[in-house]
């Protein structure tokens, strides 16, 4: 059954009574830029694999690095003000207007002509796609039923790789055209999809308790605890208690002369503290060593002796099964583990197979310039199998980590903000690296 219910914006909202199709609503809304990440990182790295692609746009390894690095030039300033407009318009209203954003950036680079037109439409849809991000993250931390939220929240992110595996098969088959633009075209218009499936679920799920109870519209939010923790009951013990500590922190910070402003962050020892290790996320899940594999899996492969198109593409997509699984195995293992314990782990094992990869790498590239089919298949094959490792580790921990850890030590007046801090970190690192990348492989 479904009950019209008030969202304190002029965006309706009719909203199913039952929990748990709710929280699949909520799941399924908030995975649009997690999603279109994956599949954007994925697609380009098919397109990089692409002969039409590059030869069409004449790329070189400064265009082809701008291509690709151009949507963090989008999403840098978006995460400088995403939050200011997530916590002014609401969650679901800013999801609703830069998933449609999304949808026009996706149109103009599947019709872009020449590398100006390619790179501004994905300036536009790194742009709204970041905007869309911060809300979504924040959105789905305040309103998932408390029980699940830990595994709501770690879930999100690895939808990137429901996002990714989906382009590698895109990109897999239209390889099979390599004389058409439609080749690189098409898996480019297909990645408004998941906007397009958020737009269309918005409807159902209702907007954050959280940004209602700071509207002071208590009797709404209370509404929508009830629906997203008991079934719609307002008398529900559960119901009541969520409510009331939503209620009591949001007054005890208001009474503390917490404002929503970014400048706020900075105000104090304990906010500094807080926004320092919240956004600690952004730069290291950058800075691995994971985004030659997610932008540039062609030239890493290259290296390791896997040349041919086909064979590459192929790799893609088996990546991406892999990932996936690890990163949902990632969600329970961070839940058992806890956060930090998870992330040492995970960076000590990223550095040393970063390491083998490297070294077998120059094996490879010593054995060829002796002889060209001079390379062994164990060196080739380890190289390969180092890959998937790296990757897997990767996904096991930072994929779930990077939208569950930030929000969980930010309150409320800074989570927009925070999290928009921690991913402007992100894509700051994420810019420079993948731009340099091809120029230094």
């Amino acid at each position: 059954m479904l009950v019209k219910t008030p969202t304190g914006t002029w965006l309706p909202a009719w909203v199913p009574q039952n929990t748990m199709v709710l929280m699949v609503l909520l799941l399924l809304c908030s995975m649009v830029q997690s999603a279109t990440g994956g599949y954007d990182g994925s697609c380009l790295n098919g397109l990089n694999i692409l002969p039409a692609y590059a030869n069409y746009f004449v790329l070189d390894a400064a265009t082809e690095g701008l291509n690709t690095a151009a949507i963090f030039l989008g999403a840098i300033p978006a995460n400088l003000v995403g939050g200011m407009i997530t916590d002014y318009f609401g969650r679901r209203l800013t999801i609703f207007w830069f998933s449609l954003g999304t949808l026009v950036g996706v149109i103009l680079q599947g019709a872009a002509q020449n590398v100006a037109m390619f790179v501004v439409a994905r300036v536009v849809l790194g742009f709204c796609s970041g905007v869309d991000g911060i809300a979504a993250a924040v959105y789905l931390n305040e309103t998932f039923a408390s029980r699940w939220r830990t595994w709501g929240a770690g879930t999100l992110n690895n939808f990137y790789y429901i996002g990714a595996l989906i382009a590698a098969g895109i990109t897999l088959g239209t390889s099979k055209w390599p004389n058409s633009t439609w080749s690189w075209r098409l898996p480019s218009l297909l990645q408004g999809i998941f906007s397009i499936i958020c737009i269309l679920i918005l409807p159902f799920v209702p907007e954050s308790p959280r940004w209602l109870v700071g509207q002071e519209r208590l009797e709404e939010a209370r509404i929508v605890v009830a629906q997203t923790n008991s079934n719609g009951d307002m008398d529900d013990p559960v119901s009541i208690a969520v409510y009331k500590e939503i209620v009591d922190t949001l007054h005890w910070e208001k009474t503390a002369g917490r404002s929503m402003s970014p400048l706020d962050m900075f105000r104090d020892k304990a906010s500094r503290r807080r926004l320092l290790i919240g956004a600690s996320p952004g730069v290291l899940t950058s800075s691995t060593g994971n985004i030659i594999a997610s932008y540039y899996l062609g030239d890493e492969l290259n290296t390791a002796g896997i040349t041919s198109v086909l064979a590459q593409l192929k790799a893609n997509v088996v990546l991406n099964v892999w990932c996936f699984a690890c990163a949902v195995a990632g969600t329970q293992f961070i839940a058992r583990w806890g956060r930090k314990p998870s992330a040492i782990v995970c960076q000590t094992l990223l550095i040393v197979t970063l390491y083998i990869i490297g070294g077998l790498s120059k094996v490879y590239a010593d054995q060829t310039a002796v002889n060209p089919n001079g390379a062994t298949h164990a060196v080739v094959y380890g190289n390969v199998a180092c890959i998937f490792l790296f990757q897997g580790f990767y996904s096991l921990v930072y994929t779930p980590i990077l939208n569950l850890y930030p929000v969980e030590v930010m309150n409320y007046s800074m989570r927009a903000n925070g999290f928009a801090f921690m991913q402007f970190l992100l894509n700051c690192c994420a810019l420079v690296l993948v731009y340099v990348m091809p120029i230094g492989m």
